[in-house]
């Protein structure tokens, strides 16, 4: 199994970073087949094969996934996604 790791600083206001973790949410859907849903300030997202979550503070955004074997190949554009959505340097994979 691989997983996603993700500390990723921001500058935005909270509602803000809370939207950029909505369309990223909306992208990753849209791109992967991935259900998502918020609950409070975490977005759970799960399809067959991979379960994650993405939480919004003042000051971060942390992305936690867990890849199948049969979708690690999806880690590597995961990652650019939230790079890309974010416009911040990651501070922390693993």
């Amino acid at each position: 199994m691989s997983s996603i790791d993700i500390h990723a600083r921001h500058t935005m206001d909270r509602q803000t970073a809370q939207q950029a973790a909505d369309d990223l949410s909306r992208d990753l859907a849209d791109k992967f087949g991935i259900d998502y849903g918020w609950d409070g300030d975490t977005i759970h997202f799960e399809r067959p094969g991979v379960q994650g979550q993405i939480d919004v503070t003042d000051d971060e955004i942390h992305v936690q996934a867990h890849l199948g074997f049969m979708l690690a190949l999806l880690k590597a554009p995961i990652e650019n996604e939230v790079s890309r959505q974010y416009s911040v340097r990651v501070v922390g994979r693993i």
